[in-house]
């Protein structure tokens, strides 16, 4: 038969969570099969499609108008809903294809694959070529989702989302976005507008902002937006009522930093958020010794503004001020700018600690970022866990010695129990002292949940709740949504982990968390392709890491691909002369290569590094099976003395 060249819209189409379902029921997930190409066959029929192909569990047809093929894949999501189990991945792109012998090849095609990977289930995504062609229609509505990259495409795709009846089950880990009255004494603190003429400077106005958002955060009678959630619009010219409906507050606090020298210039203003009245605005014309008055006054403006009562003790808390020292508060701030920002800016925000420290010794809060960032350069596997122990407890403990309602000093250091010492019940007591003394502190319901409940004692109930407690304190947190994707990836909910991972990715483009744990979904489900992609793009922004090198490995082994895999290990064992490699992932490669006796020489090394890895094995699925029944492999988890 002739190749022909047309202009058509492809449709892929895919059932989510059809390898497990293989897994668990082989029956069922076959009759599911059957009954997904009676429903599609009909309807691609009805809209004037061509039925090209199966794909598996998927369906790739054609369309000789965009229109058709939305208004197809919308009738097939409508009519999935009524079926038990069945929920669709569908991607649509309107391109130039090539037909040949009753099937299709092009570009086109690769599009639409890729978009149909990447919708998660329930939902249509479809190409910027697809959006323009159906825009004007009034029966089809949809939405801006993400430019994106996409494997073998020059340039980057707009990707749009066709709103259908079924959206609501598009993400099933999504808290129900329920419309509520937003509470008249609710306020989002926004990142400061960075003035000066040095770009620098920016860790500074982001931390004014900080600092004012933290103070408020400890009033009962006030609704405080989380800080990596207003952070979200940082940057961007977002209209005040979205940002509103979004974080869920009636008035937002803006305002901007000019620092020069010792001079200082603070403006703020307070607004409405449905109709831009400004409640309250000053300006502040003083220099660096002040900051920390700015500071307090701008938030007692807002507490007399939204009429907020203050107990005395909060009170107390607003104005309370750890350090004088203009010099030490600046370098705090600087490590917190840092530490935010994870990969490697976490040596900077811990140098930044340590120099703070040096400016004010009595500076708990400084001692508490001291901590954490030691934490997490052994958890991203800077250093071995055993040459940060002394630091990390130490400088959590001294800060608690200076201020023992510091919540953040307890998250430092029930992560230290957790990762690095083995101390299950004063990990756990740590955890929630934290969270006892900061309700809304985000980040210690998601660690404990996580960390704790789930990698730990393997509650993974209860760790759900402490993510789902996280996400909704932070609804716009990538790093939140990931710690959830974790939870649930390690309850073995790999369906469900990898559509909050995606809305991590969503919320940020470039979340090294959750790229890897969207990965670490794929390699779970079998879908090796799509895990290869994800891999591959973490190892792109985050200068070829160690831990998405280790995940591509195990990657390549199961799918066949062992002499990549065994190219990307020599790769790593020759960078571990170099620099630090953590040996548990080592271990874990070496076992996917079948070679348990290396695997269990890296664990013994993963045991005297003390690697806070070694925490997820008890029941991380990246664990292989053959592994898992070595009785070499029980030993090493009754040596780390994992909780029965």
């Amino acid at each position: 038969m002739p190749q022909s060249r047309q202009l058509v819209a492809i449709m892929f189409t895919d059932i989510a969570g059809y390898t497990a379902l293989m897994g668990n029921d082989e029956q069922k997930a076959f009759e599911l099969l059957h009954t997904n190409r009676q429903l599609q066959q009909q309807l691609i029929k009805q809209f004037n499609g061509v039925w090209i192909k199966e794909l598996g569990d998927g369906v790739l047809a054609s369309f000789s108008t965009a229109t058709d093929a939305v208004l197809c894949a919308s009738k097939i999501q409508e009519a999935s809903t009524d079926i038990a189990d069945l929920k669709l991945h569908i991607g649509i792109h309107l391109g130039e294809v090539i037909f040949e012998n009753n099937d299709v090849f092009g570009d086109g095609v690769n599009i639409a694959s890729r978009l149909q990977t990447l919708a998660p289930g329930g939902s249509i995504w479809i190409s910027a070529s697809v959006y323009k062609n159906v825009s004007n229609k009034k029966d089809i509505k949809t939405k801006f989702v993400r430019e994106e990259f996409l494997k073998n495409v020059k340039d980057p795709v707009e990707i749009y989302e066709v709103i259908t009846n079924t959206a609501a089950i598009e993400n099933p880990v999504e808290l129900k976005k329920e419309e509520k009255e937003i509470p008249r004494k609710s306020v989002a603190v926004l990142p400061f507008v960075n003035m000066s003429n040095d770009p620098e400077q920016e860790y500074f106005s982001d931390g004014v902002a900080e600092e004012i958002l933290t103070s408020l955060s400890h009033l009962k009678d006030l609704k405080v937006a989380g800080r990596t959630s207003s952070f979200q619009f940082k940057g961007k010219n977002v209209d005040l009522r979205e940002i509103g409906k979004k974080l869920g507050v009636s008035t937002v606090l803006e305002g901007s930093v000019r620092k020069y020298g010792n001079s200082l210039r603070v403006t703020a203003q307070l607004i409405n958020v449905q109709d831009g009245f400004h409640l309250w605005s000053e300006r502040y014309d003083k220099t660096m010794d002040n900051i920390f008055a700015i500071q307090d006054e701008i938030a007692f403006a807002i507490t007399e503004k939204l009429k907020v009562t203050l107990l005395e003790n909060e009170r107390t808390k607003i104005s309370k001020s750890h350090t004088q020292n203009t010099e030490a508060y600046e370098l705090y701030l600087k490590g917190r700018f840092y530490i935010n920002r994870r990969g490697s800016f976490i040596l900077k925000g811990l140098q930044s600690f340590q120099n703070a420290i040096k400016a004010d010794p009595g500076f708990a809060p400084a001692f508490a970022g001291f901590a954490f960032a030691n934490m997490l350069s052994a958890f991203y596997s800077f250093f071995p866990g055993r040459e940060v122990m002394k630091e990390t407890k130490g400088a959590a403990e001294k800060a608690i010695k200076l201020d023992d309602l510091l919540g953040e000093a307890y998250v430092a250091l029930g992560a230290y129990y957790v990762h690095l010492e083995w101390n299950w019940v004063e990990a756990k007591k740590n955890h929630k002292k934290a969270i006892e003394l900061n309700p809304k502190f985000a980040q210690a319901y998601s660690l404990y949940g996580m960390q704790y409940l789930a990698w730990v004692e393997g509650k993974f109930e209860e760790a759900e709740e402490q993510g789902r407690t996280a996400v909704k304190l932070e609804p716009l947190s990538a790093i939140d949504h990931a710690d959830l994707a974790w939870t649930l990836y390690t309850a073995n909910r790999f369906d469900e982990a990898l559509s909050c991972a995606k809305t991590g990715i969503e919320l940020d483009s470039n979340s090294f968390l959750s790229h890897r744990i969207a990965g670490l979904c794929y390699l779970a489900l079998r879908r090796y392709d799509e895990a290869i992609d994800a891999l591959e793009y973490l190892l792109k922004i985050s200068n070829s890491n160690q831990h998405a090198l280790n995940t591509l490995i195990w990657v390549h082994c199961c799918n066949g691909h062992l002499e990549e895999a065994k190219r990307l290990m020599t790769e790593l064992e020759n960078k571990s002369t170099t620099e630090y490699i953590a040996a548990t992932h080592l271990a874990i490669s070496a076992a996917y290569l079948d070679d348990f006796d290396k695997a269990f020489n890296y664990f013994e090394k993963a045991l005297n590094d003390r690697d806070p890895i070694i925490t997820q094995l008890k029941y991380s699925p990246f664990v292989p099976a053959s592994l898992r029944n070595d009785m070499r492999f029980q030993h090493l988890l009754e040596r780390v003395g994992f909780p029965e």
